[in-house]
């Protein structure tokens, strides 16, 4: 893979992330009924961005679990068969809450159907609604986020990837060719 662009930087992240915890709050008229659930592993800490924005904000902590979705995924290749299932970390009930469903890119859409599943597996909740960092466009399943940080439109020879401290030790969004 090969650098093509630096399409945010660590402030344009920051900024992304605080005005979709402002676009959650005023959509949801508040926080009544709200809990966060980030896909492992890159939506988890991005959740936790966001519902603590949300906290400086309201005042309010939320609840944020993390979803393991590797069970409910339909794209496994044959190397992978038996997919690693790890405990999904929820410290609450999903049922008739308000979940937001939290992921680092939306691609074609299989990622967002298989974290509906998984949830649907815990309990039904009230709703659930999309918060994403990068939207990159190329959809096979109909899914749309709620909240967008950036639209990137690529090719499908490009690669987005989001780079987080907790992982990476830096916080931006770099654009590869393949």
């Amino acid at each position: 893979m090969q650098l093509k662009a630096e399409i945010m930087d660590e402030s344009a992240v920051q900024r992304s992330l605080t005005r979709i915890a402002h676009e959650i709050i005023e959509k949801n008229k508040g926080t009544d009924n709200l809990v966060f659930l980030g896909i492992k592993r890159r939506g988890v800490p991005l959740a936790k961005k966001i519902a603590s924005n949300i906290e400086k904000i309201e005042g309010v902590e939320l609840k944020v679990g993390e979803l393991d979705i590797n069970h409910y995924r339909d794209d496994l290749t044959e190397a992978h068969i038996l997919p690693e299932v790890t405990v999904s970390d929820l410290p609450f009930d999903v049922t008739g809450k308000d979940i937001i469903l939290v992921d680092d890119v939306l691609f074609t859409g299989r990622t967002v159907r298989a974290a509906i599943e998984a949830i649907f597996s815990l309990g039904r909740p009230s709703s659930i609604q999309l918060a994403i960092l990068v939207d990159r466009g190329h959809r096979e399943l109909p899914f749309r986020a709620d909240y967008v940080g950036k639209n990137v439109p690529t090719s499908t020879s490009e690669f987005v990837s989001v780079l987080l401290p907790e992982y990476d030790g830096c916080m931006c969004v770099r654009l590869f060719s393949l």
